[in-house]
């Protein structure tokens, strides 16, 4: 029922006159006016005795304070209490003029992001996972979510987060992470306004963020899919395995170019490799949970020759043996248009750190409905000054 119909109900006489003939109140309260003044309001402040007085809002901002306000119920009239978003009753002429009670939905709660990254910064420091840190699989499982997208049927991407659901969750690209979407579950439980495919999208961001990486502009807004059905087809996903031309066609689907690509390959300096998920083995750099240009000075600085073991074709740096590089990493040495963008982002970390956040935030926004309106987010640091 409509605000105007509500009003409407105990504006006319005949509606006053068939109240009267069912109800049990005096009949001094039946005068429109009064009904307003003696009868209506202060029944509904004892049918929901609880106001709300204040609403609470903020969210995360490039100062990483909360935009805040309080808004009580400034109204004491009908209107006012629809506006509200609480309990009211209403006279119904369709049920023999019984008196009603629905409930107007609540306005959406304002969203505390900047609280939300906090959170997820809380659980990336893990002794039970690889090298004491969630950070690596959880940017893993933003990437993944993200890198379905393709750029001609405009399906796939993070809008969804359809990797809750078979058979994506069980591409064998996606090995492996439901421990991140696992981990993440009880940040969703005490945070239910945030969508998962946000929250998978900021654990990526927060987690580079933490581990020394650049800050990522990020734009909530992202919507759950409901069903099997979203979920993108297997193969959208790089194979490691392939060179030069697989790796184009995968991220040119996408809407990346040849920069953009060797940019976002970078992330390769994060987390390792397992033989019960990728079947590889091993980390790409000596420091696999702090995000930095390592992944090129590693490539470049290193002699690499082939692993001797059963599982499938990959790289060890010689010197060592502890460090490995995957066909197509390797692959970016090897192509002609590759190779200067490995060799600038080797001499030059600030360039790969700019480079690294303008396109992982484009990798993060594909397929994302957007209106130009949105609010963009640069989250602080946990380590930085309030």
């Amino acid at each position: 029922m409509s605000s105007l119909r509500v009003l409407r109900a105990f504006s006319t006489r005949a509606n006053t006159a068939k109240f009267a003939a069912n109800a049990t109140y005096p009949k001094t309260v039946l005068n429109t006016s009064f009904y307003f003044r003696s009868f209506a309001i202060p029944n509904l402040k004892r049918a929901y005795s609880t106001e709300q007085t204040e609403q609470k809002t903020g969210g995360g901002s490039s100062s990483g304070g909360s935009s805040g306000g309080s808004s009580g119920m400034l109204w004491l009239g009908a209107a006012g209490l629809l506006g509200a978003g609480v309990g009211y009753y209403f006279y119904s002429t369709n049920n023999g003029g019984i008196l009603e009670k629905t409930q107007v939905p609540l306005k959406p709660k304002t969203i505390d992001y900047q609280k939300i990254y906090n959170q997820i910064a809380d659980i990336l420091e893990d002794n039970d996972w690889d090298d004491g840190s969630n950070g690596p699989v959880f940017v893993r499982l933003a990437w993944h979510a993200a890198g379905t997208y393709d750029k001609v049927s405009k399906t796939g991407g993070s809008n969804g987060a359809t990797m809750r659901f078979s058979p994506e969750s069980d591409h064998g690209a996606n090995a492996g992470l439901k421990f991140a979407r696992d981990k993440l579950e009880p940040i969703k439980q005490k945070n239910p306004e945030i969508s998962y495919s946000d929250l998978w999208s900021l654990a990526g961001v927060t987690a580079i963020q933490e581990m020394g990486g650049p800050t990522i502009p990020w734009i909530p807004g992202r919507k759950d899919a409901d069903a099997a059905t979203a979920c993108s087809p297997d193969g959208r996903l790089p194979d490691a395995t392939k060179g030069p031309s697989h790796i184009r066609d995968i991220f040119y689907r996408m809407g990346f170019d040849d920069r953009e690509i060797v940019a976002l390959v970078g992330a390769h300096a994060l987390g390792r490799c397992h033989p019960d998920r990728s079947g590889f083995d091993g980390p790409w750099t000596a420091s696999p949970t702090m995000f930095t240009n390592s992944f090129f000075t590693e490539l470049l600085g290193r002699k690499w020759v082939e692993k001797k073991w059963k599982g499938p074709k990959q790289y060890i740096d010689k010197e060592t043996g502890e460090l490995m590089m995957l066909p197509a990493d390797m692959a970016l040495m090897q192509d002609k248009n590759f190779r200067p963008w490995v060799e600038k982002y080797a001499k030059d970390d600030e360039l790969f750190f700019k480079d690294f956040a303008a396109a992982f935030h484009k990798l993060l926004e594909l397929g994302i409905p957007r209106t130009g309106e949105e609010k963009v987010y640069h989250f602080k640091k946990t380590d930085e000054s309030s």
